[in-house]
């Protein structure tokens, strides 16, 4: 019999993209300057919480790892494993969820793209945050949940304990 214990997923949605080259490949985007103070923005909010991520799992997309570059050094104290994922790059819930389920740090973090982590975050909590924003999962967005699991491998739809539920644009003050 497998013992449990808490792991806890950080849920984030790349930061704002720039849309200024139409040209540009959708893989290439970079963030803008919105997005690049957003995503300080939530690291630091995650900090002020000890949420500490020990492993990052992102999309290779150029705005989901610029995303984690602005939010890396606030994480120095204690950096996390970054693990690039080709297969996040608009990935649809169920295969964010066979992502996660590799995962091997008790805090992880997710960086992903939507519709489908907007689609995973529901799936995955037991109840959704009464917060309007919750369902279109804005760029920034960032959901805190709890699973009650011996490993990631174990964890299964509607088991999350939504723990908190942010958004760039409330901490700009």
């Amino acid at each position: 019999m497998s013992s449990m214990s808490s792991l806890r997923l950080i849920l984030t949605r790349h930061a704002k993209s720039d849309w200024g080259d139409p040209a540009a490949p959708d893989h290439a985007r970079p963030l803008n300057a919105r997005g690049r103070r957003a995503a300080g923005l939530m690291a630091d909010w995650l900090v002020s919480r000890g949420d500490l991520p020990g492993e990052v799992l992102c999309s290779d997309a150029q705005r989901t790892r610029e995303t984690w570059d602005r939010m890396a050094p606030k994480f120095a104290e204690r950096p996390p494993e970054l693990v690039l994922k080709p297969a996040l790059y608009h990935a649809p819930a169920d295969v964010m969820l066979a992502v996660l389920r590799g995962a091997k740090s008790p805090v992880v973090m997710m960086i992903g793209h939507n519709p489908g982590i907007a689609e995973f975050a529901a799936r995955l909590a037991a109840r959704a945050p009464q917060d309007s924003d919750f369902s279109r999962y804005p760029t920034g967005a960032t959901l805190v949940a709890d699973f009650e699991a011996a490993n990631w491998a174990e964890v299964t739809p509607g088991s999350g304990a939504v723990i908190d539920f942010m958004i760039p644009r409330r901490l700009e003050g």
